[in-house]
């Protein structure tokens, strides 16, 4: 993976980009904080095929009890009390379960960010199909991190 470009632009909300080339393929992620809800979007030739929404919350007491979690630990995973729903597309299949992934991800890196924040996030993905493995998996991550 190359190293990603990012645009900061502060006007009329903070707004995010960033590019990179993963597996070949031109990949663009942007996000935008607005006052109601977090937008993050995360492209492959500029398509958007899948829109999942996670709302942001704090775990409730229980939540934090059971979880017996080293602070190293506790970082890698997504928390366990954000609950993704697909907007639009990719119903009930294996791309599914990836943008729920992605999307609980970053969810929770903006939890972990301020954990005071209730907005909801939108994410939009548009990633192309073939095999997604680990290391894919981190390098879409590591760049829809970089435009938090």
């Amino acid at each position: 993976m190359e190293t990603p470009y990012t645009l900061d632009d502060p006007f009329p909300v903070r707004n995010k980009q960033a590019a990179s080339t993963i597996n070949g393929i031109p990949t663009d992620a942007s996000c935008m904080h607005f006052s109601d809800k977090i937008l993050v979007t995360i492209s492959q030739d500029g398509a958007l095929s899948q829109w999942i929404q996670v709302p942001l919350s704090a775990p409730s007491s229980a939540q934090l009890e059971g979880q017996m979690l080293t602070a190293g630990t506790r970082g890698m995973l997504p928390m366990a009390h954000l609950t993704p729903s697909t907007m639009l597309g990719s119903r009930g299949t294996d791309r599914e379960t990836l943008g729920h992934g992605i999307a609980t991800q970053l969810a929770s890196r903006l939890t972990m960010m301020n954990s005071e924040d209730r907005r909801t996030v939108v994410v939009g993905l548009g990633l192309k199909p073939g095999e997604f493995d680990r290391n894919l998996f981190f390098d879409i991550m590591e760049l829809a991190f970089g435009v938090l």
